[in-house]
């Protein structure tokens, strides 16, 4: 990250980069890992079909029939983010699928293996807050000892409208419930939160920013709806039934929404990424770094500070 764009950085919002100096003190890399966990959206259990804007290869970086081991997906994470970033501290990031969905012994398996890396210093969980219960928050709290532990929840929206719309299959009750039941756990929550779904105006982002910051969350990370092929998004957004915002409304809506937020809630991500070759609109994702800077400029252009108007 350029100098000029760290110093806006700091003052403005809580990034994530800024939150993992504090902690550790050298640069942390996150390990985007894919434990081959499936999502009750898409294995029938609820839908045989996913959310409408759903496919994993979009964003996984290990994918396809021949999936690399957990063990070599991090001893090759770990290698290029040396080499590429300089990172001296990793944090294992299990984000593809639905990353608790299984029974508790095959869970713990399966984040176990971070033990055999020395350099691992945080456990990050991703998943879908139907997923989850007593049993499963015991044992991810038990590696609170040896590690930062968080949990990500996809959240998307309090609206439960538009979760119905998405084909989530959860309401935000759901959501609600979990972020309260793994907060009380002492384990930290992050919230995923998509700006610019189908028929939230900025006033319907608004209540979702007011709810959200009265919750006990302790990170967001935003997204922009996008569209990827092979999804039920992509037929509805050819078929003209749907619209994407432009990048100037998204960085409006996003900077209002920082506002009122705790200005000690990480910000974990401004902006959503998705492969090129899978992604289909909006055009201007495709550039994260510019789409970032001009986030920081109008920040500081407005005198927007996160959290101005969390009361």
């Amino acid at each position: 990250m350029p100098q000029d764009t760290y110093i806006i950085n700091k003052m403005r919002y809580y990034s994530f980069n800024k939150y993992l100096r504090e902690r550790h003190g050298v640069r942390v890399h996150r390990l985007s890992l894919n434990a081959g966990f499936t999502c009750p959206n898409r294995d029938g259990s609820i839908s045989g079909k996913g959310c409408i804007y759903c496919n994993s290869e979009g964003f996984s970086f290990f994918g396809g029939d021949k999936l690399p081991t957990i063990e070599e997906q991090i001893a090759q994470g770990m290698a290029f983010a040396r080499e590429r970033y300089g990172a001296g501290k990793f944090i294992a990031y299990f984000q593809t699928g639905t990353n608790t969905y299984g029974p508790v012994d095959k869970l713990k398996k399966t984040y176990d293996v971070i033990s055999r890396f020395p350099d691992i210093v945080g456990l990050y969980i991703s998943t879908r807050p139907d997923c989850i219960d007593d049993e499963k928050l015991d044992l991810i709290k038990s590696y609170a000892d040896r590690y930062e532990v968080w949990i990500e929840y996809g959240v998307q929206t309090v609206h439960d409208k538009t979760l119905e719309l998405i084909e989530r299959g959860h309401d935000f009750e759901t959501a609600r419930l979990a972020i309260l039941k793994t907060a009380s756990k002492g384990i930290k929550v992050a919230a995923h939160l998509i700006i610019g779904l189908p028929g939230e105006d900025e006033a319907m982002m608004a209540v979702t920013a007011k709810t959200m910051a009265k919750l006990p969350i302790s990170g967001v990370k935003f997204h922009s709806l996008h569209v990827l092929e092979c999804t039920k998004l992509a037929d509805m957004y050819q078929n003209s039934q749907i619209t994407i915002i432009d990048r100037e409304t998204y960085i409006d809506r996003l900077i209002k929404f920082l506002e009122y937020l705790p200005k000690t809630t990480v910000i974990f991500r401004l902006v959503s990424d998705a492969r090129p070759e899978t992604l289909i609109a909006p055009y201007w994702m495709r550039d994260k770094h510019q789409v970032i800077q001009a986030i920081e400029r109008e920040m500081e252009s407005r005198n927007i500070r996160q959290g101005a108007l969390n009361k």
